[in-house]
């Protein structure tokens, strides 16, 4: 007899005494192609009584290939598998369990994604009386490399039921594994902010024990895969920063946000977490919400911050340009009575905080629409910018006595803020106050936009107003309290040689706002910009003479012929300028504002990690052109000898960033750190969070933060 024979025998003869059973295959009959083999997989041999089985698709990928998770990213599909039990004990499934995938980059987008050997788990709870099954599965998967390939297949695989013993398969290592990379479900409190913060709060969240952390949404058209996710650790509290997907419609981030973060410890040792963050506030914050009085205080909060922000305000160098009309003001009330120092005081407020509750609602409409907009963003519109320069020159060439607003239609609207009569020029004052402000924002103001623009619509207009209150509140008191106006300068000939030298502050705006444009939009724009300055220097000019010639001589068709003239060089120029604005190119990635400093470096997302995670020092400048209080600082405290020198020896990198501009990028690191507008500056000492520092800076100021890490 041979061995072969004998040891058929023996396997008869166990079988028949039921000591054990028979082997059967754990895998399938396996499907082949140039880039996959697939196959049916379980972890167990045989069917183990009131035991669900484990079951899943096996991919083993050909080097460069890679198949997909249940969000794909940018692009791609997720594998499918339906397995049906029939037979003595039947059932069905198709759940996938989806192990935690790679972060793959492919040409400018981001795949999650598998590769090598992956399992795709199910749980398949079987139903019957006992005995045997047979498995039929139907698969489908895409794999990609350079090309994708759509891939699919049946799979049959037949177990026994188990007689004495578990019957576990040698795929049962496979299952193990797998399970080993499954994410956990999350011992954490996860939340996410209006401004897109994922913040896990919890017992175990240290700097010590989390270097790096990223999240995969399970929802595709969330986030912006590409972007980067800035970590920021402290004790108890996880927080990292995602960006919307851009096709993404409001309200943003107003349900629960499901997906799985990654944490890596200081040993590179990876973990992952099912979270599912409900959106609005921390935990923290909500036992500070436990009680309608603390919400009031909150509230309060919001508004006397508004108020203070916009009381400082007055003192910003942005508002400098508004300060000849503000003189020409307040020497006029010196000489009126009581009840004109009021109606004075009055409609510039009204001004003001028309102007303040007209602005506010255009940027929470502007939000609500699902765009960014922080404070001072009309300033990113080179259009506006034009306008403004065109208008304080107008502003100017009248104080400087080319033309007079006497009398018509446009006098009723406007007034004069060079004349006495009439409150128009007060509104006007107003306006001007307002849109020359906003290029910077004061401390304070933080605060009170980012509460203005999370609250309902009837309160965030609130506190625009209350901080529009703010700014005009010193001539209010000026007016109001008695004694004080009198005591100003009485009117008399030497205004008009005030009034004419006054022009000169306007013409310097317009010098800057000019500037601004052709750092914008180029020099071709800043050319067409100065050529539309010169036609209504000229329109302003015949209009001038027309008027001289009117009060001298009369005639109306003098006026007339006058007055079109002036209006067609006023048409020309605001249509060579929409023109301009409509068919220029977007250069809002391509121009920036010239730097001063050696040194200095655009700012990134990825280049303050890679700085960061090099221990590297960093100050990050946020900064505009059209930002008169950040230009100051750069001037005054950082582009100086002494500042310079303490960078250089303690080896800090400057990351400045251009919001001249829109860039989502600086809008996204604004909002995190609970601002709306320029200036932030911000300075990361190794291995530490980042200390905000503030708006206005002195040398002084900035060496004693240096000092701190020496």
């Amino acid at each position: 007899m041979s061995l072969k024979c004998a040891l058929m025998m023996l396997a008869v003869w166990l079988i028949a005494i039921g000591n054990v059973d028979v082997v059967y295959a754990a895998e399938s009959a396996a499907i082949t192609t140039p880039h996959t083999r697939a196959s049916l997989v379980t972890d167990h041999d045989a069917l183990v009584p009131n035991e669900p089985l484990h079951v899943g698709l096996r991919l083993q990928l050909k080097p460069g290939w890679h198949t997909y998770w249940v969000n794909p990213g940018d692009a791609g599909d997720a594998p499918h598998l339906t397995v049906q039990a029939s037979g003595a004990m039947h059932g069905r499934s198709d759940v996938i369990h989806w192990p935690v995938p790679e972060r793959i980059s492919e040409g400018g987008l981001m795949a999650y994604a598998y590769t090598g050997d992956v399992l795709l788990p199910q749980t398949l709870s079987l139903e019957g009386k006992g005995g045997g099954t047979t498995l039929k599965a139907h698969a489908d998967w895409l794999v990609c490399a350079e090309v994708c390939v759509p891939e699919e297949g049946d799979f049959t695989l037949t177990l026994p039921a188990a007689h004495g013993y578990e019957g576990e398969a040698r795929e049962a290592s496979l299952f193990r594994a797998t399970e080993a990379a499954l994410p956990r479900p999350s011992p954490f409190q996860a939340h996410i902010t209006p401004q897109g913060r994922l913040i896990l709060e919890g017992a175990g969240l240290s700097t010590s024990s989390v270097k790096n952390a990223w999240f995969f949404p399970l929802e595709a058209g969330v986030i912006k895969h590409t972007a980067d996710q800035p970590l920021e650790m402290s004790e108890g509290r996880l927080q990292l920063q995602l960006t919307a997907d851009e096709t993404q419609r409001p309200p943003l981030w107003a349900k629960p946000l499901s997906g799985v973060v990654v944490l890596v410890d200081a040993q590179g040792s990876r973990s992952a977490i099912d979270v599912e963050a409900s959106p609005g506030i921390t935990g923290a914050d909500k036992g500070n919400q436990s009680s309608s009085g603390k919400k009031e205080i909150n509230s309060f909060k919001v508004l006397l911050f508004a108020f203070l922000g916009g009381l400082v305000l007055n003192l910003m160098p942005c508002v400098f340009p508004v300060l000849a009309m503000k003189a020409l003001s307040l020497v006029r009330m010196g000489g009126a009575g009581r009840r004109d120092q009021v109606a004075s005081a009055l409609f510039y407020t009204l001004g003001v905080v028309g102007s303040f509750f007209l602005l506010g609602a255009v940027m929470i409409g502007v939000r609500f629409a699902g765009s960014a907009a922080g404070w001072g963003f009309q300033f990113q519109s080179p259009g506006f910018v034009a306008g403004v320069c065109w208008l304080l020159l107008l502003m100017a060439l009248n104080l400087l006595g080319v033309f007079q607003i006497t009398s018509g239609r446009l006098s009723r609207a406007l007034g004069n803020v060079s004349q006495a009569q009439g409150h128009g020029g007060d509104l006007l004052a107003g306006l001007l106050a307002v849109i020359v402000a906003t290029p910077c924002t004061a401390p304070f103001m933080g605060v009170a936009i980012a509460g203005a623009l999370s609250a309902p619509i009837f309160l965030g207009l609130i506190v625009f107003g209350v901080m529009g209150l703010g700014l005009a509140a010193p001539y209010i008191v000026i007016a109001g309290v008695p004694g004080v106006a009198s005591r100003l300068p009485k009117p008399g000939a030497w205004m008009e040689v005030l009034k004419q030298f006054l022009a000169f502050p306007l013409l310097m705006t317009c010098v800057w706002l000019l500037w601004v444009a052709t750092i914008q939009q180029g020099p071709d724009f800043g050319a067409l910009v100065s050529g539309g300055a010169v036609l209504l220097g000229l329109g302003s000019w015949i209009y001038g003479l027309v008027q001289q010639r009117a009060m001298r001589d009369g005639g109306r068709g003098v006026v007339f012929f006058g007055h079109a003239a002036a209006i067609l060089c006023v048409i020309v120029s605001v249509a060579g300028l929409v023109r301009a604005v409509i068919t220029s190119p977007d250069r809002s990635h391509n121009v920036s504002m010239p730097q001063t400093q050696q040194g200095v470096e655009a700012f990134s997302e990825k280049r303050l990690a890679e700085l960061r995670s090099q221990g590297r020092p960093v100050f990050v400048d946020m900064t505009a052109s059209w930002c008169i209080t950040c230009l100051v600082n750069e001037r005054v405290a950082l582009d100086v000898p002494s500042v310079r020198k303490a960078f250089n020896d303690s080896h800090v990198v400057i990351l400045r960033g251009d919001w001249t501009n829109r860039d989502k990028v600086i809008s996204s690191y604004l909002e995190t750190h609970g601002r709306d507008g320029v200036p932030l500056y911000v300075y990361y000492s190794p291995h530490k969070n980042g200390e905000i520092l503030p708006q206005i800076l002195t040398p002084g100021l900035v060496l004693d933060v240096l000092k701190k890490d020496e």
